[in-house]
């Protein structure tokens, strides 16, 4: 079995990341980090993600999603179907940036809303999955942890502490069932302080601005 650990800089999966390394050492098996950047990560989370690696002596890899392609289909689309000045003025400025946050605004058309969460997929869950699940896969059996608490939303509520994703790793969410106090006893437990940026007001820790943080 091959352990993939999620890692974002946020609260939750720093406890994930604290567990694995705990079972880790109890059970003698190994494991890998992957932290997806969006682009739009606070500075502060950079930092911590690098701390941390430093820190327990472990490499935390970084993926990035890259929609090149998508960006020059959509070119292709509208030097063929919109009228010339229209076209000329798009294309001067739908080019790939290198920041996956602004490339996927830019090939979707739009900025992500609490009604259309594409991001969290298209940013983290899917370059994870096409750079490191995939080709682990063709290697054996995947176990992916991931930090994803009940408590947090309506929308998680329902969420499993195991299932089978689409592409056939399998994820485990050990902390679903945990509570933030839980989560923060952890953390005090390991000696980890989290996030510095819970004590400047957030509410959440990711991709910043997130469409679901607190506006203070």
């Amino acid at each position: 079995m091959q352990h993939i650990i999620n890692i974002s800089g946020g609260k939750d999966s720093t406890a994930v990341f604290l567990l694995a390394l705990e079972l880790a050492e109890k059970k003698g098996f190994c494991f890998r980090s992957v932290f997806a950047d969006t682009g739009h990560e606070h500075p502060a989370t950079y930092q911590y993600i690098s701390n941390l690696a430093e820190r327990f002596g472990v490499e935390i890899e970084t993926v990035k999603a890259d929609f090149t392609k998508q960006i020059e289909r959509k070119r292709e689309f509208i030097a063929k179907n919109w009228t010339k000045h229209e076209a000329s003025r798009a294309l001067d400025v739908l080019k790939p940036t290198g920041i996956p946050f602004l490339d996927l605004c830019m090939w979707k058309g739009r900025f992500p809303s609490s009604q259309a969460r594409f991001c969290s997929y298209e940013l983290k869950a899917a370059p994870i999955e096409e750079k490191v699940v995939l080709p682990a896969l063709k290697q054996g059996h995947v176990l992916q942890w991931i930090g994803i608490r009940r408590e947090e939303s309506r929308f998680r509520a329902k969420t499993p502490r195991y299932r089978w994703s689409d592409c056939g790793a399998m994820l485990w969410y050990p902390v679903v069932s945990w509570t933030a106090q839980d989560i923060f006893s952890y953390l005090r437990r390991h000696d980890v302080k989290p996030n510095p940026l819970y004590n400047s007001g957030c509410g959440r820790v990711g991709c910043m601005p997130c469409i679901h943080a607190r506006k203070e």
